[in-house]
């Protein structure tokens, strides 16, 4: 098996399980803060044993004052970004929140224009419109389809703000060096544990055995388990293998959701969701940009928030 074999099997493994986060979700009978709480807490401890067995956490004590601030930012941003995309799942539905979180690449290019004063060009902003369009599709908001109720309006608010914070960890973890994504990813799950325990989470003795069952499938397989197939995978393939694959998560939630609750998407939702993923395509592989590294690329980060 060659290694760029090795790499796509283990990005379509990972994809195609995140793509199942929702269910777990939603099966899981709990509020967004205690299932963000325990995605943090027990994916952190899977993670940190990972670090410790790699020998990356005992390095943590040397990362420089700057860098630990900066990865303690993006864990709070991670935490708020994972109680509002599961607030978004349980008021629209596992398929509709997916596909709208999927905006998220596009705000990494607006951010990362801002913050790395980049300048964005007319293709660029070309492909974000279609992008806006296929979104006003997906979530059927588009002409006179516009009945959703309060609750799903404040579902896709939740969901596109969840994207928003994403936007800010990838763009974050874009300008870290000296940090590696493990132990990045240690440090959020640190943080988001600390910080929304401050939120009154369920306690552990109130939370029934088929509740600790799905938590931990979230913490140790959604989290855990992923990230550290998504670590290993990455780096044995090219940016345009990456860029098609990753859209196997809504193709997976999309799936999930129609076998599981038996959500079908409509026809304009499918075709919203086609433009969001060629749009998404074209402004990660540059089409009709001359090719320069930019901050754009960042959305190829790891999707460590998702």
């Amino acid at each position: 098996m060659t290694r760029q074999t090795e790499g796509m099997i283990g990005l379509i493994a990972a994809q195609t399980l995140l793509g199942t986060i929702g269910l777990c979700v939603l099966e899981s009978g709990a509020d967004p803060v205690t299932v963000a709480f325990y995605r943090c807490a027990i994916g952190g401890l899977a993670l940190a044993l990972y670090c410790w067995y790699r020998g990356d956490l005992a390095r943590l004590a040397r990362l420089s004052p700057r860098i630990l601030a900066m990865a303690v930012v993006s864990g709070v941003l991670m935490a708020g970004n994972w109680v509002l995309f599961f607030e978004g799942i349980q008021r629209t539905g596992i398929a509709v929140a997916t596909i709208t979180f999927h905006i998220q690449p596009f705000l990494v290019v607006v951010l990362g224009a801002f913050v790395f004063r980049e300048r964005l060009q007319a293709v660029t902003l070309l492909w974000i419109g279609l992008a806006l369009v296929g979104l006003a599709l997906a979530t059927g908001l588009s002409g006179m389809e516009l009945t959703a109720d309060r609750s799903y309006l404040l579902g896709l608010a939740a969901t596109l703000a969840a994207a928003f914070l994403y936007a800010g960890v990838t763009i974050i973890a874009k300008g870290l060096t000296g940090i590696s994504a493990p132990q990045l990813a240690t440090v959020q799950f640190a943080t988001g544990t600390l910080m929304l325990a401050a939120f009154s989470p369920a306690g552990p003795l109130t939370l029934s055995a088929d509740q600790w069952g799905w938590l931990a499938i979230i913490g140790l397989v959604h989290t855990g388990g992923v990230y550290v197939v998504l670590y290993k995978a990455l780096p044995k393939l090219t940016t345009p293998v990456i860029a098609v694959l990753l859209f196997l998560y809504p193709a997976s939630a999309v799936l999930v959701d129609a076998l599981a609750y038996g959500h079908l998407i409509s026809a304009l939702q499918l075709a919203g969701l086609g433009l969001i993923i060629l749009s998404s395509l074209a402004v990660t592989l540059r089409w009709g940009v001359r090719r320069l590294t930019t901050a754009a690329d960042a959305q190829l980060v790891p999707p460590a928030s998702r």
